[in-house]
C-alpha cells in the first residue's frame, strides 16, 4: 500500500499547471511511516489522485512529483525515463557532450546526468534520487556501457535534503580532465575539480550565437571563467579579447584553453574583480565593440533578489558606457529568481542610466539539452539578451 499524501483544499491549482514540487504547508495530512524518498500518492482535498512522486519530510519541498499515472516506481521506470532523455537529446544532433538528463524538467527531480563522451558526470539532488544511486548507475552502464562515473554531490542544495555533501569515483577511478569538443573548439573540463558537474553545457548556443557580433571586433568578455565566450569570440574574427576574471585558476585553464585552440594571441587575461575593473576601464576611456557579461549568480535565494538586481544593474551600466555606437551588449543571468521580466527590466533602467538606446536583438535561454518544463518556472534559469547600441 502506497502512503498517501492529501492536500489543503485548493493547493492542486500550482500541480495541475505541471509544476512538480509540493510543499510543507500545502498538505492537509501526510502518511508519518512514510520514510525519506520513499514514494507516496498526492490527492487532492476530495482525496482524488493527482500524483506519485518522492516523499521527503527532512525538506520544504516535501514531495516531488514524478508522474501522474498510477504506474510503478522502479528500477525498468528510471532507466526508461532516463532513455527517453538521452533519445530526445540525440534527435536533435547531441551525441558525446551533453545534459542526459535534466532533473525535473525530464520528470526525473534531483537527477543530473553530463556525458563526456564514455566519461559521465552526475548528481543525486533529491534524496529520493540519492537512495536509488546505485540503480542510477546500474543504468547509465547498461544504457551507455560507461567507462567512467564521478559522481559532483558536492552541492549545498542537498543539505536543504537532509543529504550530506561529497563527491567520488562512482566507478574505476579514470583521468578526470578530459577535453570536450564545442561549435569546432576544445576546451579542458575537470569533472573532479571544475563548477557543477565539471563543464557549462548550457551556454553551447549562445556561444555560438555572438559570431555576427564579433568579427573584427574589440571584445571584452567580463566574468570570463575559464573562457566559452571569450575564445569563441577570438575564433568567430574579433581582432582583441580581453578576458577578465577574479579567479586565477580559471584564468590559467582559459590560457590553457586559448593555447588548444591556437588562439593564444588573441585573447588578453586580466585578473580582476569585474566590478573594479568595468570602473577602470571607463575611467580610462575605453572603448569595444562588444561586450560580454556573463557573471555567475548573483541571487540565489528570494530574499537576495533586489541586492542582485542592483549588482546587475551596475555592471550592465558600466558596459554600456564602454560600448561605441552600434556596439553589441551580450549579457546573461543564470539566477532563477532573477526572471526573464525582471532582467529586461534591469537592462532597461540600465540603458535608461547612461542614456543610451538599445535594440534587442536577440532574446536567449539555455541550450536545447537543458528543455523548460512549462509550468516549472524553475527551469527556465538561463538568460542571455544580446543588444545594439543605437
Amino acid at each position: 500500500m502506497i502512503p498517501e499524501i492529501i492536500l489543503l483544499k485548493g493547493e492542486e491549482d500550482r500541480l495541475l499547471t505541471n509544476h512538480p514540487w509540493i510543499y510543507n504547508n500545502e498538505i492537509y495530512s501526510d502518511d508519518v511511516a512514510a520514510e525519506a524518498g520513499s514514494i507516496v500518492d498526492v490527492l487532492n482535498s476530495k482525496k482524488k489522485f493527482l500524483g506519485r512522486g518522492f516523499y521527503n519530510p527532512h525538506s520544504k519541498i516535501r514531495v516531488r512529483i514524478l508522474t501522474h499515472e498510477k504506474e510503478e516506481i522502479n528500477k525498468d521506470f528510471f532507466k526508461k525515463r532516463i532513455l527517453s532523455a538521452w533519445n530526445y537529446r540525440k534527435s536533435l544532433g547531441y551525441n558525446d557532450f551533453c545534459r542526459v538528463v535534466f532533473s525535473e524538467a525530464d520528470y526525473l527531480p534531483g537527477l543530473i546526468i553530463d556525458k563526456f563522451q564514455d566519461y559521465f558526470s552526475i548528481q543525486t539532488l533529491s534524496f529520493g534520487m540519492e537512495i536509488r544511486k546505485a540503480e542510477i548507475v546500474e543504468i547509465i552502464n547498461e544504457i551507455f556501457n560507461a567507462k567512467g562515473i564521478y559522481e559532483r554531490n558536492d552541492a549545498t542544495v542537498r543539505v536543504l535534503e537532509g543529504l550530506t555533501e561529497q563527491k567520488g569515483f562512482l566507478s574505476d577511478e579514470f583521468q578526470t580532465e578530459i577535453i570536450v569538443k564545442e561549435n569546432g573548439l576544445q576546451f579542458y573540463a575537470d569533472l573532479a575539480g571544475g563548477q557543477k558537474t565539471g563543464y557549462y553545457f548550457d551556454q553551447r548556443e549562445n556561444h555560438a550565437a555572438i559570431e555576427p557580433y564579433v568579427k573584427n571586433a574589440k571584445v571584452l568578455d567580463a566574468f570570463s571563467y575559464t573562457g566559452g565566450f571569450g575564445i569563441h569570440a577570438a575564433h568567430y574574427g574579433a581582432s582583441k579579447v580581453i578576458s577578465a576574471d577574479i579567479s586565477k585558476p580559471a584564468l590559467d585553464i582559459l590560457q590553457k584553453n586559448a593555447k588548444l585552440n591556437g588562439l593564444e594571441k588573441k585573447i588578453e587575461t586580466v585578473e580582476a574583480n569585474v566590478f573594479e575593473y568595468l570602473r577602470f576601464l571607463k575611467d580610462g576611456n575605453s572603448e569595444f565593440d562588444t561586450v560580454i557579461l556573463d557573471p555567475p549568480p548573483f541571487c540565489k535565494n528570494r530574499a537576495s533578489l533586489d541586492q542582485a538586481f542592483k549588482g546587475y544593474k551596475e555592471i550592465n551600466r558600466r558596459a554600456l558606457q564602454l560600448l561605441k555606437k552600434d556596439g553589441y551588449l551580450i549579457t546573461c543571468s543564470c539566477s532563477f529568481h532573477m526572471l526573464p521580466e525582471f532582467f529586461m527590466e534591469m537592462l532597461k533602467e540600465a540603458a535608461m542610466n547612461t542614456g543610451k538606446s538599445l535594440q534587442i536583438v536577440e532574446n536567449r535561454m539555455q541550450a536545447k539539452d537543458h528543455p523548460v518544463l512549462l509550468g516549472f518556472e524553475e527551469s527556465h534559469y538561463l538568460k542571455c539578451i544580446i543588444a545594439r547600441v543605437v
